[in-house]
């Protein structure tokens, strides 16, 4: 007789008992998003997947015969619920990728984590959000610059987000002084919410929790290992707009995050520094290379990113070219005009279009300019046409 896992002595609500199975997935070694997704594709809900044989789970495209066995290991399930009341008990949340709440940009990473544990006020999903991130050893020139690049750009986008890795160095600079100015800023870090690493940064990640906050893929219990803190740079690079790396070594971890920026289609630039400056090595390097735009100031970050396109409460669309509209891009078009900019997903909930059709819809609409698009799949209208 082959195994199943059952385990009725769990009898929580709806929500809480599908987040339960949610996490309990991520535990089981050998198991990733690409599984999970498998898995759900096949099975439908999260809690059916603990109800199959160890032959209907090597039925599944990439899971074998060990992996199979750990989705079938009694103890996960206890090990969920410890986990559960753990970021209940801390005032946190886990957030899993099925969730609306999950970050808009971050989904549209292929290697996503399946749940983010957070803590603190978040907003993931402002119109402006900006990765900042370098090196440990940061110097006064690295510190004066991105001072001033977070203040200027404070002064025109006061809903920016600022995300980096609350490590020492260019990290912190940048948590310190989006505090300052009364940003949000995030910190994502390469361990589970029970510790804080490096120590010294407690009292400032205490200070982020009131408008902002940690984000972690990592549970409780979790050990603080160099390659967590490499995998985390792509989930800052996929919160984020642009990644702007201020100051990084020739092999500094900043530059992981660049890497996987690119990877995403995300944005990156660099800030230029002296030769033979080994705290700009990998800055220059970035550059020379074509993997990061060279930035001296936030008025060229803004450039890129179109950030300074004009903008109107109310855009309107030329009557003629809207009359010769079909029945949904009328449709989409009315629900840009109800707002200044908006995201895909949110355009799918007021539209009411399926995913994929709306994005088949928009990409035409903006190949005829009746449409334009911002990093982070955001969608909003020509001015004045």
């Amino acid at each position: 007789m082959e195994m199943r896992v059952l385990n009725k002595s769990i009898c929580l609500k709806s929500m809480e008992s599908t987040l339960l199975y949610q996490i309990a997935l991520t535990m089981a070694k050998g198991v990733g998003i690409h599984t999970i997704k498998n898995l759900l594709s096949a099975w439908g809900e999260e809690a059916n997947v603990f109800n199959r044989t160890l032959q209907e789970l090597q039925s599944i495209p990439n899971i074998g015969m060990t992996t199979a066995q750990n989705l079938l290991d009694p103890l996960l399930l206890e090990k969920a619920k410890k986990e559960l009341n753990f970021v209940a008990r801390i005032g946190g949340r886990a957030i899993p990728y099925t969730s609306e709440d999950y970050p808009t940009r971050l989904r549209e990473c292929n290697d996503a984590p399946f749940i983010l544990y957070t803590k603190g006020n978040i907003n993931f999903n402002t119109q402006h959000a900006i990765g900042i991130v370098g090196t440990r050893k940061m110097t006064n020139y690295g510190k004066e610059i991105c001072e001033e690049i977070i203040s200027d750009l404070a002064d025109k986008y006061p809903d920016l987000l600022v995300i980096s890795g609350l490590a020492h160095g260019v990290d912190g600079c940048a948590h310190k002084k989006a505090l300052d100015l009364c940003l949000s800023t995030i910190g994502v870090v390469g361990h589970g919410l029970d510790l804080m690493y490096p120590a010294q940064h407690r009292a400032l990640a205490e200070k982020m929790m009131e408008k902002g906050g940690m984000v972690t893929e990592y549970r409780a219990g979790c050990f603080v290992d160099k390659k967590n803190f490499v995998s985390r740079n792509r989930i800052i690079a996929g919160l984020s707009d642009v990644i702007l790396v201020v100051e990084s070594g020739e092999k500094g971890g900043a530059l992981f995050t660049a890497e996987f920026a690119n990877s995403y289609n995300r944005d990156v630039c660099a800030i230029p520094g002296r030769i033979g400056d080994s705290c700009s090595a990998g800055c220059n390097q970035l550059i020379k290379s074509h993997q990061a735009v060279m930035v001296e100031s936030a008025e060229e970050i803004e450039k890129l990113m179109n950030w300074d396109v004009s903008k109107a409460t109310h855009p309107t669309i030329n009557i003629s070219k809207f009359m010769a509209l079909s029945g949904e891009q009328k449709i989409i078009v009315e629900a840009l005009q109800l707002s200044e900019r908006m995201e895909i997903n949110e355009l799918v909930k007021k539209t009411q279009i399926p995913y994929g059709k709306l994005s088949s819809l928009l990409f035409e609409m903006e190949m005829d300019d009746l449409v334009r698009t911002a990093p982070g799949n955001v969608y909003y209208l020509p001015i004045g046409r």
